[in-house]
């Protein structure tokens, strides 16, 4: 049976990853992204290629209307969403609370937070509808332990930890699984302003000696969306190496 998933955030990094995961197994992928036009379209070409039926949905999340539009055009192009990824996220440059402004706090908080939130709202009727579905949002490390010097980015992530856990339990009577991914230090254009000390400096603060790649994550989400997480709601699945634990 072909199943669909849609991936926010997929032009690179983490959500690139996961689209080039599940159309490994199959499933035709509904690839957002919001700025990043040309690597979301390179990215739905390369799956196309290979034989994946892939759409590219564009679209800035943390706008309401643009965010029930980008889910409907997914179902338009694919057909109803077995899964959903809530990835696409982004965080300021590293500095105090006092030194952020009100529109960089709200670019962030609309953009991983709100951004969940309306597209999940989205989402959830037509999954409700069909008594099945998955959802995995992403987190992070620093939304469970918070990051000096990052607490608009570790405040929204917390927040996106508390609405899967209270989605899983609102949605587990209707079928549907909830549950979250929280990355630790991966290689992705999020971390590559880090200088090589930095990066040193995370690989051995890491049980496990280095920083992660995208694909690591990806692989817990996909097992997080599949039929071997069955009876897995509510959890937070943290791919970091060890470093929280």
């Amino acid at each position: 049976m072909v199943r669909n998933v849609l991936i926010t955030g997929a032009s690179r990094g983490i959500g690139a990853a996961c689209a080039r995961r599940f159309a490994r197994d199959g499933w035709r992928v509904a690839v957002h992204c919001f700025q990043s036009l040309e690597a979301a379209r390179a990215l739905t070409e390369e799956l196309r290629a290979q034989g994946t039926e892939a759409a590219l949905v564009q679209a800035d999340l943390s706008d309401p209307d643009q965010a029930a539009r980008a889910v409907e055009q997914a179902r338009e192009a694919l057909g109803h969403l077995d899964a959903v990824v809530c990835n696409a996220g982004m965080a300021l440059p590293v500095q105090l609370l006092t030194d952020t402004t009100d529109s960089q706090w709200r670019q962030v908080m609309g953009t991983d937070l709100d951004g969940v939130f309306y597209t999940l709202r989205a989402a959830i009727p037509d999954m409700v509808a069909r008594k099945a579905g998955a959802i995995v949002t992403l987190s992070s490390m620093w939304g469970i332990t918070g990051g000096s010097c990052e607490a608009p980015y570790s405040a929204a992530k917390a927040g996106v930890i508390g609405l899967t856990k209270a989605l899983a339990k609102e949605l587990g009577p209707s079928g549907i699984r909830v549950n979250c991914v929280a990355p630790g230090a991966i290689c992705t254009d999020m971390t590559a302003f880090l200088t090589p000390e930095d990066r040193a400096a995370l690989a051995e603060e890491t049980p496990l000696g280095r920083m992660g790649t995208p694909e690591e994550v990806a692989e817990a989400v996909r097992f997080l969306v599949g039929e071997e997480a069955r009876f897995i709601t509510g959890q937070v699945l943290r791919v970091d190496g060890g470093m929280v634990i």
